[in-house]
């Protein structure tokens, strides 16, 4: 059966009895839309005492509904409406921010806001919950051990968290007021908690010292070596392949990063980069000898491996292969990776640091080093040298000390100037 477009509607002639009199009455009824989840048309109905008022109502009606301009408040839930969104209406996005969208509306967004209706939904309703996550927005499990069970307990979610939440909500909101689902997002006049500087542990001067050191017998040492003088990210490193490199013009070329997904998503697959923009990094020529022992070393697992291995076979698919492998050939599992760097960052008493510090490590040697923030942010793969000012901004306290010595250098070199001056001056006038 065909469908009645939305312009169109009926007229019809209506009686209605009521404590013994008859009323008549003239109603119209035109489609307005399709109902997202069960796909059936959405009636409106209009009433008046003459047909000639009713035609021009449903005219009304038939005219902004052509526009795109009528509105009729949606009787979906925003658990509803969440779930049709996520599947719907995010295919154009990564797979990670995806994943991290539908972890925020399953963990806080649904159990909270989910029985609203998104024509109920308030911006009084949306910062009671706000102002709930601060106070028992985190569920913490701890194990007692004298009692030998897992104890769960409330606490306060950080305030870039709840920031977080409130992005993928007023996305998912914003995206219903253009399907005309709703006419305004009630999350856009909401308070949320002020969000402080991101905090980061670079490792400090005598720290990379110990760290270097340390590396001397480390598994990972070529990983790690990679991540602290390029400040690559942990997927851009285990997704480097052969022929990113340009041992001749000693530069890396990134274009790819490899992410551990879940069996059922593809497990390891190689996606974009975060920006989507191919870089290509300058780095020290000791990274070139690096890379070249990462290569006799994983010809050596190759042979130690034999049939097991299953890595590239000839010399024509080790091209395209990746540069870091475990000893069978196949990708390393970025947490053995992040768990074997925590036992050795406590060994130099640095059990905080975590592996991603050491792209942050980077950056402050780099900055102390003299680079200026664009060359830094371009080194580091961020979107604009605004946002490497603001993560980076601060200074470190050998930069602060440096400062303080060109200033005392200033100041002595111009007053021992003048002093200078003056003296010529005195022997010219006694002359």
């Amino acid at each position: 059966m065909k469908r009645r477009a939305n312009n169109e509607g009926t007229i019809c002639k209506r009686s209605r009895t009521v404590n013994g009199k008859t009323y008549t009455y003239w109603e119209a009824k035109v489609t307005v839309g399709y109902d997202p989840i069960t796909g059936k048309a959405i009636r409106k109905s209009f009433s008046a005492d003459t047909q000639r008022e009713v035609k021009e109502k449903m005219q009304d009606a038939s005219v902004q509904v052509s526009k795109k301009e009528y509105f009729d408040p949606s009787k979906m839930t925003v658990s509803e409406w969440a779930d049709l969104w996520i599947e719907k209406y995010c295919g154009d996005i990564k797979y990670r921010t995806k994943k991290t969208y539908r972890a925020q509306l399953e963990t806080h967004i649904k159990p909270a806001l989910g029985e609203v209706k998104l024509s109920d939904l308030t911006t009084e309703k949306i910062q009671l919950f706000y102002n709930e996550l601060e106070k028992t927005g985190k569920t913490v499990r701890r194990r007692d051990k004298e009692k030998k069970v897992t104890v769960e307990s409330k606490e306060p979610l950080s305030p870039k968290s709840i920031k977080n939440v409130h992005c993928v909500l007023s996305k998912c909101l914003n995206d219903a007021i253009r399907l005309k689902y709703m006419n305004y997002n009630p999350a856009t006049s909401t308070t949320k908690p002020r969000v402080g500087r991101y905090e980061f542990t670079p490792l400090a001067d005598d720290k990379v010292k110990a760290f270097l050191e340390a590396l001397d017998k480390e598994k990972y040492r070529s990983l790690y070596l990679v991540y602290l003088f390029t400040g690559m990210r942990e997927s851009e490193a285990i997704g480097l392949t052969w022929d990113c490199i340009n041992f001749k013009a000693s530069t890396i070329k990134l274009y790819q990063q490899l992410q551990k997904r879940p069996i059922k998503d593809g497990g390891y697959t190689f996606a974009p980069l975060k920006n989507d923009e191919t870089r290509y990094l300058t780095v020290p020529r000791f990274l070139m000898d690096v890379f070249t022992d990462r290569k006799t070393e994983q010809e050596t697992e190759k042979k130690e491996a034999g049939e097991l291995w299953q890595g590239y076979q000839d010399d024509k698919e080790r091209k395209t292969a990746l540069i870091f492998t475990n000893e069978f050939g196949l990708p390393i599992n970025p947490k053995v990776v992040y768990k074997h760097y925590k036992r050795m960052a406590a060994e130099f008493d640095m059990s905080e640091s975590r592996v991603h510090d050491l792209r942050h490590t980077f950056a402050t040697i780099s900055l102390q080093n003299g680079d200026d923030y664009k060359t830094l942010q371009s080194n580091l793969g961020h979107a604009s040298a605004a946002f490497t000012l603001d993560i980076y901004g601060h200074t470190t306290d050998r930069m602060k000390e440096e400062s303080a010595s060109r200033m005392q250098s200033y100041f002595t070199d111009t007053l021992t100037q003048k002093k200078k001056t003056e003296n010529e001056d005195e022997k010219t006038a006694s002359e």
